[in-house]
């Protein structure tokens, strides 16, 4: 009897550890449904978001700035640019338009409509096309030259800057060259001076001879 006993106490121990392990792989295979659900459900979520944003994305088309992208992983996230994104807040429910900045996180705007979000991103977008727009008119110093005439020429980087308006309206007007000038003046003195040197001693020769 006591031999018996002894071989049936590992073995009841043996179906124990079985039965735990077993267990254990239905409770991490139950978790995993569950965060693949909800992957699934932040993923559809994010999808009605782009359907209304879908006109946006259109009329944006195939513009660098923005991206306007669905993409998966741990965490569902829909793109509007490089650092500008959608995700669903950890009630999953609720949308959360953040902007990654230097400094850290930032949260633009929260709801649970997709509506509002695809407000909030729209004029986000809008904002974005004016700052690089303005961004484009200052480098191109087209508004310095208009303010400021005077000040013309001074970023040679730029390009050449047009001529200003009085040079474009002025005639033409041929100039005389100085250099030419000179030259036919000192010339018709060279001839003045040998003409009086060569008039001076037939002067005096004539006034011996009367």
């Amino acid at each position: 009897m006591a031999e018996s006993s002894e071989k049936t106490a590992p073995l009841s121990g043996t179906r124990r550890l079985a039965d735990a392990v077993r267990a254990a792989k239905i409770a991490a295979a139950q978790r995993s449904d569950v965060v693949v659900d909800i992957r699934e459900a932040d993923r559809a979520r994010l999808e009605m978001l782009a359907e209304e944003l879908g006109p946006i994305a259109s009329e944006v088309g195939d513009d660098d700035l923005f991206d306007f992208v669905l993409t998966g992983g741990m965490t569902s996230r829909y793109w509007i640019d490089g650092t500008a994104h959608v995700m669903m807040a950890r009630d999953r429910r609720t949308y959360r338009f953040v902007r990654e900045m230097r400094l850290g996180r930032v949260t633009l705007a929260e709801s649970t409509e997709p509506r509002k979000i695809a407000d909030h991103v729209t004029t986000y977008v809008a904002e974005r096309i004016v700052e690089r727009d303005r961004a484009f008119a200052l480098d191109d110093g087209v508004s310095e030259r208009t303010r400021d005439p005077a000040r013309q020429n001074t970023h040679p980087e730029r390009g050449i800057d047009p001529l200003p308006a009085s040079d474009l309206t002025s005639p033409i007007v041929d100039r005389p060259d100085r250099g030419g000038s000179r030259f036919v003046t000192g010339l018709v003195w060279f001839l003045l001076g040998i003409v009086a040197g060569a008039g001076v001693p037939l002067l005096i020769s004539y006034l011996f001879l009367i």
